[in-house]
């Protein structure tokens, strides 16, 4: 693999009433949304930020005037950068909500992450040389880096492309496409600072109208409250249908929520959408732990990626909510942990240190991706006119 030398990029440019820029629509794992090169985009995040609610079509609930999918696991953005020094490609994830005007980008996105090195061969960001692709990655929302392989075999011109075509299956997602393989690096604290932000494996938190609740409050990639399902009056086994349905859940989780923010030391999270919410229950399906997530007030068809690994991480803890539910080994120092979420199961693998209590010492996973469409997103010119840009996004480029 190579980086390409000089801009590998086409920039924005005016289509009458409109500006057209360069995007690619993308899934990545049970996710979907907008893929743009950082140096199309303005420099200035708030200009940045409104290009991307004109192209997703937020604030409307259809989402009807953009390409967001009225949910907010298809109202997502994508915004990759080159890499520098041991890093071969930078990224930002953008969430957005279909109802909203705010585009955050201080949390991250596993599923996305599958579909950034597909993204960065697809539009020349860099170069395949060989079978198989990997590259470093860097999320800048956290800081989190990661190695992802991805199979470049030759075109029928001979050029290596990307494989989108295989036999690996995810949960969440119809039929089968070609493995995309994540290893992270480094995860822990991404957003909350630590692995456990109050130094336990478990806390109980006074919420008004529940009164005592245990939880387990915990960052291995995603920040995340875990609560057992029976303790706010759930199943386990419900289905996400069902729980948007229940308003009376979905309020106790909140306030809960808003609660655990503050103890994690996140501040007032009325307006952030972390910590997600996870309800933890005993396996159903012959997995290790089942789960319902809220991400954080609709509830998720499957579960994030860094949700599961953070799950997985805490049901490797002794003494978690998590752990007192799960059925996982608690001596071995490569664990495979099957969590169930409603759309399947998701199997993420943890390295172990021989520490008492042990420590998750690495994490692998297996997605998939898949390009959708290729072109241009037009948003209005009022919006942003590039023509009265006359530098590129420095900030991308550096």
């Amino acid at each position: 693999m190579t980086a390409t030398d000089g801009p590998s990029y086409r920039r924005a440019r005016t289509a009458g009433s409109q500006t057209a820029v360069p995007a690619l629509v993308m899934r990545g794992g049970t996710s979907r949304g907008l893929f743009l090169d950082a140096r199309t985009l303005p420099a200035d995040a708030a200009a940045r930020d409104a290009v991307l609610l004109a192209a997703m079509g937020s604030p409307d609930p259809r989402q009807i005037d953009g390409l967001g999918g009225a949910h907010p696991l298809t109202s997502k953005v994508g915004i990759v950068a080159p890499g520098s020094g041991d890093v071969d490609v930078e990224w930002t994830f953008a969430q957005l909500q279909p109802d909203s005007d705010v585009v955050d980008t201080t949390p991250n996105c596993g599923n996305m992450l599958a579909a950034v090195l597909p993204f960065a061969i697809e539009t020349g960001l860099l170069v395949p040389d060989g079978d198989t692709t990997t590259a470093r990655v860097l999320t800048r929302n956290t800081g989190a880096v990661a190695d992802i392989t991805v199979s470049t075999p030759r075109g029928p011109d001979g050029a290596r492309c990307v494989e989108y075509a295989g036999d690996a299956r995810i949960d969440g997602v119809p039929g089968t496409a070609a493995p995309v393989r994540i290893a992270f690096l480094d995860t822990a604290g991404s957003v909350a600072g630590s692995l456990l932000p109050t130094g336990n494996v478990r806390d109980t938190v006074a919420v008004p109208g529940l009164g005592d609740v245990e939880v387990t409050l915990i960052d291995n990639g995603q920040p995340l409250v875990i609560v057992r399902a029976d303790r706010l009056g759930a199943r386990g086994d419900e289905t996400p249908a069902e729980i948007d349905a229940d308003a009376g859940l979905r309020d106790r989780v909140e306030r809960l929520r808003l609660v655990c923010g503050r103890a994690m030391g996140l501040g007032d999270v009325t307006a952030k959408n972390y910590p997600k919410m996870t309800l933890v229950s005993a396996p159903r399906a012959g997995g290790s732990i089942a789960t319902r997530s809220l991400i954080p007030r609709v509830a998720h068809q499957s579960i994030g990626v860094l949700a599961a690994v953070t799950v997985a991480t805490a049901c490797v803890l002794p003494g978690s909510v998590a752990h007192e539910v799960a059925v996982v080994p608690d001596d071995a120092r490569e664990v495979t942990v099957s969590v169930e979420h409603p759309s399947g199961e998701f199997s993420v693998s943890l390295g172990l240190d021989a520490g008492d209590p042990p420590a998750v010492v690495g994490s692998a996973l297996l997605r998939t991706a898949r390009l959708l469409m290729a072109g241009e997103v037009l948003v209005p010119r009022a919006v942003w006119d590039p023509t009265t840009a006359t530098e590129p996004n420095e900030e991308a480029t550096a």
